[in-house]
């Protein structure tokens, strides 16, 4: 089973849905790091990835001796971008106003979506429930006595 986290949208965006993220490796994320990141609208992610593989690039242009040295470091970025790929993703998604529901243990993302709505109560929008009002010099019933010596890890209430 995967665990899938479940972003809700901000209050202000009424036609957004839930997003649900897979944690987890993703295997696109690792071979093509940047179309995985163009394709996730992950932006700025994109960007500072870009600017990575242009320095990478470049140093390995410039000195000769480190194109192991280059080659390993993009591979190291690449393996970074399938391992860390979902977070990067919920990064910006807070970003952008959602917030976090929870998680949710599921087999694909249509099952991670029932199991979210099922956990939703059935009243929409219908607010918290109120407390009732609160009874000066009532005591309940159950608290009798309270102040006896217990003797073990429970206590027996009623008995002398």
């Amino acid at each position: 089973m995967a665990i899938y986290v479940v972003m809700q949208p901000p209050r202000d965006r009424v036609d957004a849905d839930e997003v649900y993220v897979r944690d987890g490796f993703h295997v696109l994320g690792f071979l093509l790091p940047l179309v995985w990141l163009l394709w996730n609208r992950l932006w700025i992610e994109t960007l500072v990835l870009l600017a990575v593989m242009l320095g990478l690039g470049i140093l390995g242009e410039t000195s000769g001796t480190a194109e192991m040295l280059v080659g390993g470091f993009t591979l190291l970025v690449s393996i970074y971008v399938g391992l860390e790929g979902s977070a990067l993703r919920l990064w910006a998604l807070r970003r952008r106003g959602y917030a976090e529901w929870g998680v949710v243990d599921a087999d694909n993302r249509a099952d991670a979506e029932t199991r979210y709505l099922s956990a939703q109560p059935d009243e929409i929008e219908a607010g918290p429930r109120p407390l009732p009002p609160i009874r000066q010099g009532v005591v309940p019933a159950d608290t009798r006595g309270g102040n006896e010596p217990e003797l073990g890890l429970f206590g027996y209430p009623g008995r002398n």
